[in-house]
């Protein structure tokens, strides 16, 4: 029975890597998507393809070739408050490929912030967010996983979509985003990218709904989510134990609003490398506050995979060429300087 039931997952998994193949060649093909005609090429003339305004871009000098951003696939896990307004934004820059994670529901109590609607109520949040942004972009190539990444079983599954979903199946994606509301999730995305050596962004929304972060992970080069915990993870404590009844969480899609654009904002320049990344930046709503920092890795991290990633960076850091400091000479002006007696003189 074991035996049979481990064959049939393998071969679900066999059928969804076909299916991604099949959806990759479509739409490096140039097929039609749902929606609209897939545009081939994107270019910076002013006329009405919405397109062009963001090769404007390019003619700008702000980045040097923005049509690249075609070439990139980008996970999101948790498509709630956050993580559905960043996938739509990621959609409206024309990203590559998006592959969303998450095991919800659309419920009418999750009106209150932005992108669902109320006709929605009872899809899993990743079938609805497909079929709302497949129209917005038919260029996009979407993959959706309606499950909760937590679980054992799930857990290879998205370990395995992580390493080999790219926009070119068997290519890991270039960047995963979590936009989940609690730390066993984050944990696990840490858990999952510090094995592979994925670099992510973590984002949250304060309880109170008045202040977030996101946070650049790059394994063995910053700080993992387990170097420096948030005490409810450092103690052991089951974080379903601090729910009080009765009393959920606040939520306002302007602050979360603010963070999914934050966070957007800083996969752009990640992916097309332009200006600066934030390693970790902050969003106090009440002072309009934004704290800037970074934080270099644990040695001591609980995470083991953590540890070796540690070691990698540095081998590689030792085996870097070291750039020799030339310090110019200052210039010295003699008393005799034609000009110097001119000024003297005059």
């Amino acid at each position: 029975m074991a035996e049979s039931v481990e064959r049939l997952q393998q071969r679900v998994q066999e059928l969804e890597r076909e299916l991604a193949q099949e959806r990759s060649r479509r739409v490096l093909g140039g097929g039609d998507g749902a929606g609209g005609r897939r545009i081939e090429k994107m270019s910076p003339e002013v006329d009405s393809n919405p397109k062009n305004r963001l090769m404007a871009l390019k003619r700008m000098g702000i980045v040097s070739d923005y049509e690249k951003i075609r070439t990139f696939a980008v996970a999101i896990v948790g498509v709630g408050g956050v993580g559905s307004v960043t996938a739509e934004m990621l959609t409206r820059c024309g990203i590559g490929k998006l592959l969303l994670f998450d095991y919800d529901k659309v419920e009418l109590a999750n009106m209150n912030r932005l992108f669902f609607q109320p006709h929605q109520a009872g899809l899993s949040k990743v079938q609805a967010a497909e079929h709302t942004l497949r129209n917005i972009n038919p260029d996009v190539l979407f993959e959706v996983h309606n499950y909760n990444i937590t679980t054992v079983e799930n857990f290879q599954h998205f370990m395995d979509r992580i390493s080999n979903g790219g926009l070119e199946e068997g290519k890991p994606v270039d960047l995963v985003l979590s936009c989940v509301d609690n730390f066993e999730a984050r944990m696990t995305i840490n858990t999952a990218c510090n094995e592979l050596g994925q670099t992510w962004m973590e984002s949250g929304v304060s309880e109170n709904a008045v202040s977030g972060h996101i946070q650049l992970i790059i394994p063995g080069e910053s700080a993992c989510f387990a170097c420096a915990p948030p005490l409810v993870v450092a103690a052991n404590i089951d974080e379903k134990t601090l729910k009080r009844e009765g009393v959920c969480a606040a939520s306002l899609p302007t602050t979360m609003g603010v963070v999914a654009g934050i966070l957007v904002q800083n996969v752009l320049k990640f992916l097309l490398k332009f200006g600066t990344v934030s390693f970790y930046l902050g969003y106090n709503a009440m002072q309009d506050f934004f704290p800037t920092m970074s934080m270099k890795p644990n040695p001591q991290c609980d995470d083991r995979n953590c540890r070796k990633q540690q070691e990698e960076y540095k081998r590689k850091e030792a085996a870097l060429p070291k750039q020799d400091v030339i310090q110019e000479e200052e210039e010295i002006i003699h008393e005799d300087n034609e000009w110097a007696r001119r000024c003297c003189t005059c």
